[in-house]
This record gives C-alpha cells, structure tokens and sequence, in this order.
C-alpha cells in the first residue's frame, strides 16, 4: 500500500510537459521541443516567434499560420524582435524578395538536419 501511495504521489508531483506541435505552411506539423517561443504583444500582425539557435530556423505566427524561415542569423532574429515596428522590420528585411523572388531566409532550399 505505501507503494502504490509513493507512486501516485511521484504521478502527481511530476512535472507535465506536454509536446506542442504546430502545423508550418507548406512544411506541415513541426515539434517546437528544439525552439524557443516568445508570445508576441505589441503587434498587430506578429503574434508568436519561435527560433532554434542550433539549426537558425525561425518560425512566426502571423494570422493564426505559421511560416517558417531558416538560415536566420540571431543577430537578425535580436533586431527584428526589438525594431521600433515588428512589421516593417519582418517586410523589409526577413520576407523582401531576393534575386529569384523568394525571400533572403526561404526555406525551399534549406535542407532540416535530420535528427530534428
């Protein structure tokens, strides 16, 4: 009886972490284990960046749909999260077209390492 009494009480003091899985336009369901995700306040158009320093993907919630980016630089992800306006900064530097129309940080190229 104190066993099973020790294990429920293991059972209920244990933390409880729960796996978020997002869907990701054109990528389908990501785990957000490996990022690290910070609601979004103050703008009307971002509401929740998540970035994984070890592979440089970022994720953003915008509109209720996720997009993701990759190959992003922290430095970039530190300017965009502190730029005087999120969206302007976003447009101009993270999704402004490149040469072949995509974005500087699209990911159709990027290849996700494979223990992700």
């Amino acid at each position: 009886m104190t066993r099973l009494a020790f294990i429920l009480a293991l059972l209920f003091t244990a933390p409880w972490e729960e796996a978020e899985i997002v869907d990701v336009k054109d990528m389908g369901a990501v785990d957000l284990k490996p990022f690290n995700c910070q609601d979004i306040t103050r703008s009307s158009v971002i509401s929740r960046v998540c970035y994984d320093a070890e592979s440089r993907r970022m994720l953003v919630q915008r509109h209720a749909a996720y997009h993701q980016y990759c190959d992003l630089p922290k430095d970039t992800l530190d300017a965009f999260l502190n730029a005087p306006s999120m969206g302007q900064f976003f447009n101009a530097n993270i999704t402004a077209a490149g040469r072949d129309g995509n974005g500087p940080y699209d990911c159709r190229t990027y290849k996700v390492p494979s223990d992700q």
